[in-house]
């Protein structure tokens, strides 16, 4: 085995990372492409719900009076629906953390294409609610796959003062694949024939191709090959990302860190699943602490109500009497496009800290105007415009800053020895919370059960203002800090004091010094 010679000078601590092309970016840039898949199957989900030929199909049939189209699914049929998509997730997330430390970050991510287009199959042909079931869950189990391996992919891969912007291209993907869904959804509805709802059904082939294929040709995680011992391959992996000659001097410096902030961690011993939860909640720099804050973030980004938004809005303003739900829907999907490449620029210029807080205030305003326009003047023109212009502003806050900031928090939190199992946790949150909110919304907010309407944004408007103390007490700032330079941050000062930290030394140095110190104590004695 090859290895690298790690004694550089370590005088110039802004040497820890080479120079990047522009083809790199676009190469970091790339692996976003993963968002598509979930985002698309999100907004398909809500278009083809609504429409005459899929309720027709998966239904039953009820009076005009219950639904104009003359059929109609249970409230517990819509949720199994909307929801097995989250729950195959969720067990896709956990079981891909030990593949991608075993086989690969990319590999794992080609694996999890081929899984989700084998799910497609199954929904394409499915004639009845238990075959859609079942190829909604198989497609989940593979998006679970993508999902949390790809955060880990981009997070190792992407240059430190652009991996906030990077990462958040995984959120803005996930807003481009729930608009072309709505414009697909929007484009068939009128058909009179299964293919209304299976044409968009059967599009995700095109995303998951283009994502696997498009892996192939992307290298490996360097710190993926480190952590397996083969620097002779980390090397030429990171030669790719940063764009440089392998016999770079500034690719050795970065190379020499990361070795050494693995060979610092690794007299942890292999971290177990139990091993994520060690070391006690009240050291901030914790196994545990590190877990919970990876899990609670993609927990509040559920509780901001987003999905209820993008799961359920064409059934939803169908419910309350728009005219044309489905053009609303892709209203708000467009806002939502637009909106999110916002924070390529304000979360590195800002933090991610402050775009948590800030836009979990905002976004709680928004419905709580909304909740108490609708409980003073419900059904109204007057409600009903309301309701959509502040959900579009509801949205732009949730895009702008929840929606990319939360994936790029897990990607930088966690410490190489247990990265991989700790994003996969944070991931499986989010699907577990998403899938819970996905099967109670149709209970508590349909005219036939909880009836709540748009009061429902008064809950949401409640976890919003919750999440942004969450994100005051617990979130530190990530900003600017290589992956390595973030556990020392962690180590040393809280998370309120977090964006005043600055880099003083780095792991080559320490580990330098305590060889230095171990050499003269030798020869002393």
């Amino acid at each position: 085995m090859e290895r690298i010679d790690a004694s550089v000078d370590p005088a110039s601590i802004v040497r820890l990372e080479a120079p990047v092309t522009f083809k790199a970016y676009l190469m970091c840039a790339f692996a976003a492409f993963a968002g598509v898949l979930f985002g698309y199957d999100s907004g398909y989900i809500s278009s083809v719900l609504a429409m005459r030929e899929f309720k027709k199909q998966y239904g039953h049939r009820v009076p005009t009076s219950v639904d104009k189209t003359g059929y109609d699914y249970t409230s517990s049929q819509h949720a199994l629906i909307v929801s097995i998509l989250s729950a195959g997730t969720f067990f896709g997330a956990l079981i891909s953390a030990p593949l991608a430390d075993r086989f690969g970050r990319r590999t794992t991510i080609i694996a999890g294409s081929f899984i989700f287009m084998a799910g497609v199959t199954i929904q394409v042909a499915a004639a009845d609610i238990p075959g859609l079931v079942i190829g909604r869950l198989v497609a989940g189990f593979g998006a679970g796959f993508v999902s949390a391996t790809n955060i880990l992919y981009m997070s190792e891969v992407a240059p430190r003062k652009v991996r906030g912007a990077i990462v958040s291209c995984y959120q803005f993907a996930i807003t481009i694949g729930i608009m072309l869904a709505s414009c697909v959804g929007y484009a068939t509805r009128t058909r009179m024939d299964t293919g209304a709802f299976r044409i968009p059904i059967a599009i995700q082939y095109l995303w998951a191709l283009i994502l696997a294929l498009g892996l192939f040709l992307l290298p490996e995680s360097p710190r993926y090959f480190v952590k397996k011992g083969r620097l002779d391959l980390a090397i030429q992996a990171l030669s790719r990302v940063r764009g440089q000659p392998e016999d770079s001097d500034r690719l050795h410096d970065e190379l020499a860190e990361i070795q050494a902030n693995y060979e610092y961690e690794k007299h942890i011993g292999q971290v177990s699943w139990l091993g994520c939860f060690g070391g006690g909640i009240q050291n901030r720099n914790s196994n545990i602490r590190k877990v919970f804050i990876g899990t609670a973030i993609q927990a509040f980004q559920q509780f901001t109500g987003i999905n209820f938004i993008f799961y359920y809005n064409t059934t939803f303003f169908q419910s309350i009497g728009l005219t044309d739900p489905f053009v609303i829907s892709i209203i708000t999907t467009v806002v939502n496009v637009c909106s999110t490449p916002v924070s390529f620029y304000t979360i590195e210029r800002y933090g991610r800290r402050a775009l948590l807080i800030y836009g979990a205030l905002a976004m709680s305003i928004c419905e709580f105007i909304v909740a108490a326009v609708w409980t003073s003047d419900a059904n109204s023109t007057t409600a009903n415009y309301c309701l959509i212009v502040f959900v579009c502003l509801y949205i732009f806050f949730f895009a702008s800053t929840w929606g990319p900031a939360a994936w790029v928090v897990i990607g930088e939190i966690f410490q190489l020895p247990i990265r991989a199992k700790g994003i996969a946790l944070s991931a499986a949150s989010n699907w577990f919370w998403n899938c819970i909110i996905a099967v109670i919304i149709p209970y508590i907010v349909g005219p036939g059960e909880g009836n709540l309407g748009g009061h429902v944004f008064f809950v949401w408007g409640t976890t919003c203002a919750i999440s942004a103390l969450f994100a005051y007490i617990f979130v530190p700032e990530t900003k600017g800090l290589t992956l390595e330079q973030v556990d020392k941050m962690m180590d040393e000062v809280s998370a309120r004091h977090s964006s005043k930290w600055r880099v003083h030394d780095t792991f080559l140095q320490e580990t330098s010094g305590a060889t230095q110190d171990s050499t003269t104590a030798k020869s002393h004695s």
